[in-house]
């Protein structure tokens, strides 16, 4: 683990979520390291750190934090390691990265209609090979343009350089980390904040996919948050749901009816914490803009996530991961390093988790917030800001050639009993002397509650 590394992204992190307020010092314990053009696990470990010290600080507790390196960086792989039966198929078989006339572009076709749109443009393939080689012969930007207008998922092959020069690079450079602020006064709230399970009593609702904000609420969880996830009825998440849903509930509503919206509003109503992850326009396109959030949920901790930033021709443009790699200039980057002649992305889907964690340290500010000043909060973050961050603060170290690869480790893993069978889950990465952070039910499939709080 490169320290130097370390210090610099711990106290950007810091910065964001408390400004000039005293710079706390975690421990860092096994040091292992992925191999990487950039620290991987520095960020690994110190975003999981962020939100562990946020809880630590709403505790009230001054209680030493360590956080172990190992540990952090397989959460950023995968928590669940399936026994009995293969790991779940992570990508679609045409998504990938692919060399055009000029350049290289990455098509994103996980969800089934990212494909069609896909398709709609580059028509029908028997396989990648074939795919390829219609590929070959457009140029990158304009195959990205027309796989975005199509509504599918695409991003051209950046470098670093070109990303700051580009208008969307641009206007990320304005943007904070993690842009927050009060949001209405309200009553304080009487959650009981036990050390053992500090979040019982929180309802957190859950409008998020994939892995950033699931990452978010998966942590909140694993204090006791009773949190509930919303998806369309039609939403599939195989490759994922194991992994993000545990110490959750999981409900369907469409969005689309006037009943659908008129139930999701009295969820809201409800609500202690929204956590979401559409489009910087969605929630106005519904009726639920920031203001009408705040009305319906006076002192909510409203924590939204978006790809490519909040600023920008490109503030509504979908985005994953892997396509924020493409196109800011970390998979060129990474190159250049590796020596390769395609594009070298992280070794894991590392600004998802970061970002995830950075969440769910907001979502716990706020819930400070709300406690000492009584008021409401809102944070927005986004994973390009976070890459922008990796750039800037996390170049490769000069030992990371060890690497960390996923492997059954009894001695870090717990036994899980879930809907898909017999799995191993890792335990925590953090530690806080009497607050496990560990969810008390399994993963479960998405669309098994139904759409209400508990009593």
């Amino acid at each position: 683990m490169d320290s130097q590394c370390a210090a610099a992204l711990w106290q950007q992190m810091w910065q964001g979520l408390r400004g000039t307020d005293p710079l706390p010092t975690p421990t860092f314990l096994e040091p292992d390291t992925f191999s990487s053009a950039f620290a991987v696990s520095e960020l690994a470990a110190t975003s999981i750190g962020l939100a562990s010290q946020a809880l630590s600080d709403l505790l009230g507790h001054a209680t030493p934090l360590s956080v172990n390196v190992r540990l952090a960086s397989r959460w950023f792989q995968h928590s669940v390691i399936p026994l009995n039966r293969p790991p779940a198929t992570l990508w679609d078989p045409f998504a990938g990265d692919y060399a055009c006339a000029d350049g290289w572009i990455r098509l994103h076709t996980n969800a089934a209609h990212h494909r069609t749109a896909m398709e709609s443009v580059l028509g029908l393939h028997a396989d990648r090979v074939a795919l390829a080689q219609t590929v070959a012969g457009w140029p990158a930007a304009k195959l990205e343009q027309a796989v975005i207008d199509a509504g599918g998922c695409a991003a051209q092959m950046r470098s670093e350089a070109q990303w700051l020069q580009h208008p969307q690079g641009l206007a990320l450079q304005q943007e904070a980390l993690i842009d927050q602020q009060a949001n209405g006064e309200a009553p304080v709230p009487n959650w009981p904040m036990p050390t053992a399970r500090p979040l019982l009593g929180v309802r957190v609702l859950d409008l998020t996919r994939i892995i950033a904000g699931p990452v978010a609420t998966r942590f909140l969880a694993s204090l006791g948050a009773q949190v509930l996830r919303i998806d369309p009825p039609d939403w599939q998440e195989p490759t994922l749901e194991e992994e993000i849903t545990c110490g959750k509930r999981c409900a369907r509503l469409d969005l689309k009816t006037a009943a659908g919206r008129e139930q999701l509003r009295e969820l809201l109503h409800h609500s202690d914490v929204l956590v979401h992850g559409y489009r910087a326009d969605a929630l106005d396109k519904l009726g639920l803009d920031a203001d009408t959030r705040r009305k319906l949920a006076p002192g909510l901790v409203d924590v939204s996530l978006n790809a490519w930033g909040w600023h920008g021709p490109w503030r509504n443009r979908r985005g994953y991961d892997s396509l924020v790699q493409m196109g800011c200039g970390i998979a060129e980057q990474g190159l250049h390093w590796s020596g390769k002649a395609q594009p070298t992305p992280l070794p894991v889907q590392a600004l998802d988790h970061a970002t995830g964690y950075m969440m769910a340290a907001a979502v716990l500010e706020g819930l400070r917030q709300r406690l000492i000043n009584g008021v409401g909060w809102q944070a927005r973050l986004s994973l390009a800001r976070t890459a922008r961050l990796l750039q800037q603060y996390g170049a490769a170290p000069a030992n990371s050639q060890s690497g960390i690869h996923a492997e059954r480790d009894d001695v870090l893993s717990e036994l899980e009993i879930n809907p898909w069978g017999i799995a191993q889950r890792l335990r925590a990465a953090a530690y806080l002397p009497g607050t496990p952070m560990i969810c008390a039910t399994s993963g479960v499939k998405l669309g098994s509650h139904a759409a209400r709080w508990q009593d």
